[in-house]
């Protein structure tokens, strides 16, 4: 039997007599932003007295850093600034969720705000209307930090039939992945789709298209809810990009690119130039694709089970172990998109969609005007 959390053992009939209480006008907005770590999410909840329209609507607030990495005690006051809103798959309408910027003391961006500069260069690049599409991977752990129905003492039958798998002896945890594709389906997410991945207990979702900055913000919020529902559940979802040593897959965060002049007739060629722009500063890009400048990516990007070694840089037509993969169909119409197959699973959407953005759009701009 899996190890799952005590929580999860509460009765939720009684639960449900509770949270199907009348509010009357009151609205609770859930705020939601990045803690010091840069891959864990925070959250407390307040009550509005009536329901917010837009997020001009919902006020600034504050938390104690010194408990999030984040600030000294002697100083700990950081502020909460809204910038992002969603329905609440939990508490359900009229109540919302806000994602949240943190800005310092001095209303400077915190460390980890990776959003402030991001949102930055998506209005420089705003006129090649940027599309992303990043594809979340993770890992469904019990609490005890083994993989969620794996055998306690050993290891489920080697990888082979649980890509896409159906039935119980192939996929573990569908319950999960369906519910937080329904929460982020509920919450206005742009979730679209869903797939067993090629470990057992791993899971992909995907995002997007997003335009801009909106990449960073639907992958972060869609994180919290894949969290929240794990939490349900009992579980712990991991986007450690390597949780299982061995003959084992990694975990990654694929990113699609495109373009406007990628996605019109002979936009091959700026899928090229791109890539090409993006084989020159491989070494930049490593150190933005995960939270610890590679560190995490090196147990990843080894040349095996489907991925390019961290220390090359190569790209191909449907080659999944290139580090950018060019997709068959697009070398056929030759137009459309490219996938950057480096990125960590928990990587930062802002630092890498930022990166992306620089290295293909801007960094050429800035030497023609010098």
């Amino acid at each position: 039997m899996a190890s799952v959390s005590s929580s999860s053992h509460l009765n939720k009939t009684v639960r449900q007599q509770y949270m199907s209480l009348p509010q009357g006008q009151k609205c609770q907005v859930t705020y939601i932003w990045i803690d010091g770590t840069g891959e864990t999410l925070r959250n407390k909840t307040r009550t509005l007295d009536t329901e917010p329209k837009s997020i001009e609507e919902i006020p600034e607030w504050n938390f104690d850093g010194s408990s999030t990495y984040q600030a000294e005690g002697s100083n700990s006051d950081m502020y909460l600034i809204p910038v992002c809103m969603f329905r609440d798959p939990f508490n359900l309408d009229p109540n919302k969720l806000v994602l949240c910027e943190v800005l310092k003391y001095n209303r400077l961006p915190a460390e980890t705000n990776h959003r402030a500069s991001c949102n930055k260069v998506m209005e420089k690049v705003k006129e090649h209307h940027i599309w992303f599409g990043m594809e979340q991977e993770y890992t469904l752990l019990g609490t005890d930090g083994h993989p969620f129905s794996w055998p306690p003492n050993g290891f489920p039958a080697p990888q082979g039939p649980y890509y896409c798998g159906v039935g119980a002896n192939s996929a573990y945890g569908r319950d999960i992945v369906e519910c937080h594709y329904k929460a982020c389906l509920y919450a206005g997410i742009k979730i679209c789709g869903t797939n067993a991945e090629v470990m057992p207990s791993q899971w992909e979702y995907q995002v997007g298209p997003c335009e801009g900055i909106e990449m960073g913000d639907h992958l972060w919020v869609s994180r919290f809810l894949l969290h929240r529902v794990c939490e349900d559940f009992g579980v712990v979802a991991t986007l450690d990009p390597k949780p299982m040593k061995g003959n084992w897959n990694g975990t990654g965060c694929h990113t699609n690119v495109s373009t406007k002049e990628m996605r019109e007739e002979g936009g091959l060629q700026y899928i090229e130039k791109a890539i090409d722009k993006l084989g020159k500063k491989h070494p930049e890009h490593i150190r933005v694709y995960d939270p610890h400048e590679g560190k995490d990516n090196i147990r990843r990007l080894t040349g095996l089970h489907e991925t390019s070694s961290i220390h090359d840089f190569s790209a191909g037509v449907a080659n999944r172990g290139a580090s950018i993969r060019i997709p068959r169909q697009v070398g056929q119409e030759k137009k459309g998109y490219f996938e950057d197959r480096r990125p960590a699973a928990n990587c930062d959407p802002y630092a890498v969609t930022k990166a992306i953005a620089i290295t293909c759009l801007l960094e050429e701009e800035e030497k023609g005007a010098k």
